[in-house]
């Protein structure tokens, strides 16, 4: 199996001014596998697209994606359009990952589609997107969107599109619409059992996911985990005995979460730290010391 780590920047990230581009090029410098950037319209983290793109005009082998961007509310073509040519443009290193959109009244707003239709605009969306990144001629004549013979350039070679989310529901969307699977706050447990619902609904829709295209993202702290997180946490997850468990706490945990998520067959990885460093310098040494601890798990 093909084991690959890569970085993330959470929503709260400081990281959206030319202080970005700086550690872009340290987590290029020492071969990450990827970066993954959130997104928040009312938060401190950038705007996906022109973060990835700056991104990927600073580097050459680094792939990048989002983790994850809302997909409701915008217009299919034109986000796949955006898709496409920051795909070509790369060289084929873009990893498309979209989701329904924060919990949030004001997100709602912004995006102006209400909670309620969120999903039925998802998958019309997605189904419309995939459409155009064919190179054909779309015909789609759907809730939402309608349209009879457009088509959208450049074609990009290929786009895997990745989904995230544990709920029963997500778990089927990601069966019936995704090509990669990247959870977040899931245990190996829940990856081997999310991962059976996939696999079971993508054959009965005449689908099949490659075997490594199932990620996780594992946010990460190297001090304790602030009580506020454990209460979001409880709320969340109150299936389990300790939510903290979700959250590895030092490097050690950190690389021995890995190896049990890479038990159940798990084999794309994107660590999120909990607490993220206060300076350009700060990051660097974070992140020398992070592709010592954990990059040696890629095989």
């Amino acid at each position: 199996m093909k084991v690959r780590v890569g970085v993330g920047l959470g929503v709260r990230t400081w990281l959206n001014g030319p202080e970005f581009g700086e550690v872009v090029d340290t987590i290029e410098e020492l071969r990450f596998d990827s970066l993954w950037v959130s997104e928040r319209i009312t938060g401190e983290a950038p705007d996906p697209v022109v973060a990835m793109a700056y991104a990927a005009g600073r580097t050459s082998r680094l792939k990048f994606g989002m983790a994850v961007m809302v997909l409701p509310g915008r217009n299919p073509v034109v986000l796949a359009k955006e898709m496409a040519t920051l795909s070509v443009m790369s060289g084929g290193r873009l990893l498309p990952a979209f989701g329904l959109g924060a919990a949030d009244g004001r997100e709602h707003e912004a995006f102006g589609v209400t909670r309620g239709e969120r999903a039925g605009w998802f998958d019309e969306a997605m189904t419309v997107m995939r459409k155009c990144w064919s190179g054909e001629p779309v015909v789609h004549q759907g809730v939402r969107f309608h349209y009879d013979g457009l088509q959208v350039k450049p074609v990009p070679r290929r786009l895997d599109v990745w989904l995230g989310g544990f709920a029963p529901s997500e778990l089927r969307r990601v069966g019936r619409l995704a090509d990669g699977w990247l959870p977040s706050f899931v245990t190996p447990a829940d990856a081997e059992a999310g991962r059976a619902v996939i696999e079971q609904t993508a054959a009965d829709h005449g689908r099949s996911i490659d075997d490594d295209h199932y990620g996780v993202l594992i946010p990460y702290t190297l001090g304790s985990v602030p009580d506020a997180v454990l209460a979001g946490l409880a709320k969340r997850r109150p299936d389990l005995d300790d939510p903290a468990d979700l959250i590895p706490v030092g490097w050690d945990a950190v690389r021995a979460a890995i190896k049990r998520f890479v038990d159940v067959g798990t084999t794309k990885f994107v660590i999120v730290s909990m607490k993220e460093p206060a300076s350009v310098d700060a990051w660097q040494t974070h992140l020398t010391v992070a592709a010592a601890e954990v990059l040696p798990l890629e095989t």
